[in-house]
């Protein structure tokens, strides 16, 4: 392996929505269509035990920008507006010298339920709710429907993509446009590239028909973990309504069909790296915020520690200075992945960052890693209501989870057992593993101040209506 150059990298960082890992093909599941990826875990390193520190789409923004858990930025719920007095990676970049661009779904700017594709609430304007990204922009906050939308630049107007388009190959087409412009310049850049798919709806006329038919042949029957019946955790989001679990194996075909279209995009980012010669000054990271349950243990969507749900793909690969497909066990939640990019890139990481550098891992360097990956989550999914929280620790084996409202305990071999199928939190031959999850767990929340409070803390001290306004305390 060469020494890395001594200009800082380029970064382009990939992230798609509610795509698992248990859903790419590298990592197993063969009825995917993942050709690039796959040969991204080949030629980069493959984070094998990455999670998302809380399954929720504005929970993870938030804590990937900032380095932070939900219960330090406030985004404990996904309709709120963030507070932008963060420290975020998109200030760290823009004060050493990078060209920013950010393309696609933000999330981190809603202030009411629903009313989404409004432009009092689709549209973020210059300044500080951009948490640093000044540079080119190309965004909404969110919407699910990938064909006739839209994106906003610098004013409340409504930017449609090209007639007839899909979203994910119009927001390549502009970050293929980026790239070729910000490569010829003096300095470094960095592009985020916020895809929103394969996140529902997966209705057939919202996927492309050429994409759709790859699966119509194939069948997608429920995992061996399957319920016929709603977890009784689940909040709304998560249950699943009776009258739609017929439509669950189609809607598995379509979530393919759009992970086929999401992965052939991959393939034009990495082909224009390539073509523009810079695929050895580029760190390019692929990664998903939370996965998708489809079934698996009673429920649908996310906002749980089950691994289709909290297990995410991240690939991370860097020519020369970074490992050609060789994965790395280092167990890696959604707060650590700030840190490591800017120890990867020889940047500052600053103070408050609750996450942890894993640079030296991704690298295959002896170097500080974390037990186990902490994990969150503190009420339904985008209401203020109490009685969904739970907390988890997953380490290279196990996951250990409590949920708040009853105290009952959960502990999965993940190696073993897979698909989490028995749990093992009774069993005397675990009870070591049990109590040192257990103790690791209320350590590293003691250690963030985490008290595992209801939903309505939050609500009560850390937002003004549907604002994160304040800071300094605390859950």
């Amino acid at each position: 392996m060469q020494p890395p150059p001594t200009r800082r990298p380029n970064l382009v960082f990939l992230m798609a929505d509610q795509l698992g890992r248990n859903h790419v093909g590298y990592a197993g599941a063969s009825r995917a269509r993942t050709p690039h990826l796959d040969a991204l875990s080949r030629e980069g390193v493959d984070v094998a035990n990455a999670v998302s520190t809380m399954p929720v789409c504005a929970a993870f923004r938030a804590s990937l920008f900032t380095g932070k858990y939900p219960t330090t930025t406030g985004m404990v719920i996904n309709e709120l507006r963030m507070n932008p007095d963060h420290e975020c990676i998109g200030y760290v970049l823009g004060a050493a010298g990078y060209r920013q661009g950010y393309i696609g779904k933000w999330h981190l700017w809603a202030n009411e339920l629903g009313n989404h594709t409004d432009p009092s609430n689709s549209y973020i304007p210059p300044g500080r709710h951009r948490l640093g990204f000044d540079g080119h922009w190309a965004a909404y906050n969110f919407h699910h429907d990938y064909y006739d939308t839209y994106y906003h630049t610098d004013s409340p107007e409504k930017i449609p993509y090209p007639e007839g388009a899909y979203e994910p190959d119009a927001q390549t087409d502009m970050a293929i446009e980026f790239m070729e412009t910000a490569a010829g310049g003096d300095e470094p850049f960095s592009l985020f590239v916020s895809y929103g798919t394969p996140h529902d709806p997966w209705s057939n006329d919202n996927v492309p028909a050429d994409y759709r038919r790859l699966f119509l042949e194939q069948d997608f029957p429920h995992p061996p973990n399957y319920e016929p019946e709603n977890d009784p955790y689940a909040d709304g989001w998560g249950r699943i309504d009776p009258a739609r679990r017929d439509d669950l194996e189609n809607w598995r075909r379509n979530y393919y069909a759009m992970t086929a279209n999401l992965d052939h995009n991959v393939g034009r980012v990495v082909d224009t790296l390539s073509r523009l010669g810079i695929e050895d000054d580029t760190l390019l990271v692929f990664t998903s915020d939370h996965g998708e349950m489809f079934g698996a243990h009673g429920r649908r969507a996310k906002s749980i520690f089950y691994e289709e749900a909290a297990r995410v793909p991240m690939l991370v690969r860097w020519p020369g200075a970074l490992p050609a497909g060789r994965p790395t066990e280092a167990c890696l939640g959604t707060v650590d992945i700030m840190p490591t990019l800017l120890g990867l890139m020889d940047l500052p990481v600053p103070a408050d960052v609750e996450g942890m550098d894993l640079s030296a891992a991704m690298r295959g360097e002896d170097g500080p890693e974390p037990e186990a990956a902490l994990l969150q989550n503190t009420g339904a999914c985008a209401i203020w209501r109490d009685g969904f929280e739970w907390r988890a620790a997953r380490d290279k084996r196990y996951t250990y989870a409590t949920y708040r409202v009853d105290g009952t305990e959960l502990l999965f071999d993940n190696l073993e057992d897979p698909y989490q199928m028995t749990d093992l939190s009774a069993d005397p031959a675990h009870a070591a593993e049990l109590t040192r999850l257990r103790d690791w767990m209320r350590s590293s929340m003691e250690g963030i101040e985490d008290g595992f409070r209801p939903s309505s803390y939050y609500r009560d001290h850390f937002t003004d209506g549907n604002r994160v306004i304040l800071r300094g305390e605390r859950g």
